[in-house]
């Protein structure tokens, strides 16, 4: 089964088309996201209702927790939180609750694949796995992880191989997995990545094959730009994506 994994869209329309574009040419089974539907841009709703279409199963993410008055966000920047204030005035009412709605992880039995947005790791807290310390919060837990573990969340691609009492990061490049290992891999931004690459970040699982691979796919970024400051959001969010940082 070939699995088109993606996250953090953050209300990035282009972005997000030109992924699920990209993604008709690799004969992807099921579609899944890894959460932040909304957040730092112009098109939350349109980006909800792409989601909630074509997408098996969508996870919970920080900033739809936040929209959805599932999680206090009174600590994030000024910005930030205007955008989220923002978006819950934007949003449909049917689009409210099925963020409402959204679950913190999934384990897709048949894939062998757990999805959360951050570490599996206290889940409901948002932490952040990208470099190995983090993920050497998840040993403990290593005999019921799956053999694939994907976020989202720190808009970066990363993997990291686990054994029962080791963490190594390997380069974020296609890879298969091996037996007797288990991953947690970092899929990367759709709407706002932070790499220093601003074309749009996907993955693509074959759980058959056992290989995983990482897509990027250039967008419009000068309309998802425009989109945010007719929006009236924070101008460093229409920069950063220019930039891809």
């Amino acid at each position: 089964m070939r699995l088109g994994i993606f996250s953090d869209i953050h209300a990035n329309y282009e972005a997000l088309s030109a992924v699920l574009d990209a993604l008709k040419d690799e004969a992807i089974d099921e579609y899944h996201c890894l959460g932040d539907i909304v957040g730092y841009g112009g098109s939350p709703n349109a980006c909800a209702d792409i989601v909630r279409e074509v997408a098996v199963h969508t996870i919970l993410g920080n900033h739809d927790a936040a929209v959805a008055g599932r999680m206090d966000y009174s600590y994030y920047y000024e910005a930030a939180r205007h955008a989220l204030d923002v978006h819950s005035g934007m949003l449909t009412a049917e689009n409210t609750e099925w963020l409402k709605g959204l679950p913190y992880s999934h384990k897709l039995e048949h894939a062998d694949v757990d999805l959360c947005h951050g570490s599996p790791v206290r889940i409901e807290e948002f932490d952040y796995i990208f470099a190995p310390e983090q993920a050497r919060e998840c040993l403990p837990m290593f005999p019921s992880m799956a053999h694939l573990t994907l976020i989202g969340h720190s808009h970066l691609c990363k993997v990291f191989a686990l054994t029962a009492d080791t963490v190594e990061e390997l380069p974020a490049t296609d890879f298969v997995l091996a037996a007797g290992k288990k991953y947690i891999v970092s899929v990367g931004s759709v709407g706002q990545p932070r790499d220093y690459d601003n074309r749009a970040s996907f993955v693509v699982y074959d759980s058959d094959a056992k290989r995983f691979e990482f897509k990027r796919i250039e967008y419009d970024i000068e309309a998802a730009a425009a989109k945010v400051l007719a929006a009236r959001l924070e101008q460093n969010f229409a920069n950063r994506l220019r930039i891809g940082v």
